[in-house]
């Protein structure tokens, strides 16, 4: 099983050989391809050879390039994840509407249940009205239940000024740590076999990840339990590592322990499951 996060932080030169992804830079390390999850190139000093690239595609591994402020601008994404991806796509096209609807509205549930326990498990007394929130939720969340909730959540853990559509050292934390877990995300459906662009609630048409932005949701309480704690002053390589290290952390699923990326491989295969069976009790959240 594929489980290792490996960044590439300084100028190197990556290249294939018998099985390994091979690293030059100071020294020589040399990783089996069958033991890596995701490759974050930090930096663009970077040179990789066309034949390591092949290698990851070919082993489903996650690629995640970054600009010259070492913040996520890319990634590499095989065409096809699964033998059967043409099918699984017309699927996907006729997925009854009720069903995405639900299956939304489980999703959404879960999210500001996490929210809640992010609250509780920091005494703030705002918990009580998430709960609310969540006894309130409607089919599809008509009444935007989500958003009240985001609002009342956030002031509660960064204080009543903060807003998300503030350019400050917070945000930029959270839109760091949300675009990795994004990306883990994009990488579980095409391995399933299915499209991003498609989602269930999520409709932009210049997100090419819609469906991801819509099975990350529960998972964002993760990262914003790491920005807490690390309550940076300043947004850099440190913080950034913290971050990335959220996918190794341990979360509970199905009663057993599992790191965050293989938590995120159940729960996606799960929903699939969900929307292909028209069964909501499908679905498996984790707990922490």
């Amino acid at each position: 099983m594929s489980w290792r996060t490996v960044i590439i932080s300084n100028s190197a030169k990556l290249d294939y050989q018998l099985g390994y992804m091979v690293v030059r830079n100071e020294k020589v390390t040399k990783i089996h391809i069958s033991e890596i999850h995701t490759v974050i190139l930090e930096t663009t000093a970077v040179s990789i050879t066309a034949a390591l690239l092949s290698e990851l595609t070919r082993h489903k591994v996650k690629v995640i390039f970054c600009d010259e402020k070492r913040n996520p601008s890319s990634e590499l994404m095989p065409y096809y994840g699964a033998h059967d991806t043409s099918r699984k796509v017309r699927n996907q096209i006729a997925w009854d509407k009720d069903i995405k609807t639900a299956v939304w509205t489980e999703i959404v549930s879960e999210k500001i249940r996490n929210q809640m326990r992010v609250l509780e498990w920091y005494n703030r007394p705002e918990s009580k009205m998430l709960m609310d929130y969540i006894n309130e939720l409607e089919f599809g969340d008509t009444t935007n239940r989500e958003g009240h909730a985001a609002k009342v959540y956030f002031n509660a853990l960064f204080g009543k000024d903060f807003s998300r559509s503030v350019d400050n050292v917070i945000n930029a934390a959270l839109n760091y740590g949300y675009s990795i877990v994004l990306s883990a995300f994009t990488r579980e459906i095409a391995l399933n076999g299915y499209i991003t662009q498609l989602g269930l609630f999520h409709d932009n048409m210049f997100n090419q990840f819609n469906l991801a932005s819509d099975l990350m949701e529960p998972f964002r309480t993760l990262i914003d339990r790491t920005v807490l704690q690390i309550n940076p002053e300043v947004f850099e390589k440190k913080e950034k590592h913290e971050l990335i290290n959220v996918l190794n952390q341990l979360v509970s699923v199905n009663g057993k322990e599992e790191f965050v990326t293989n938590a995120i491989k159940i729960y996606t295969k799960s929903v699939f499951d969900a929307l292909e069976e028209k069964d909501v009790s499908l679905i498996k959240f984790y707990e922490l």
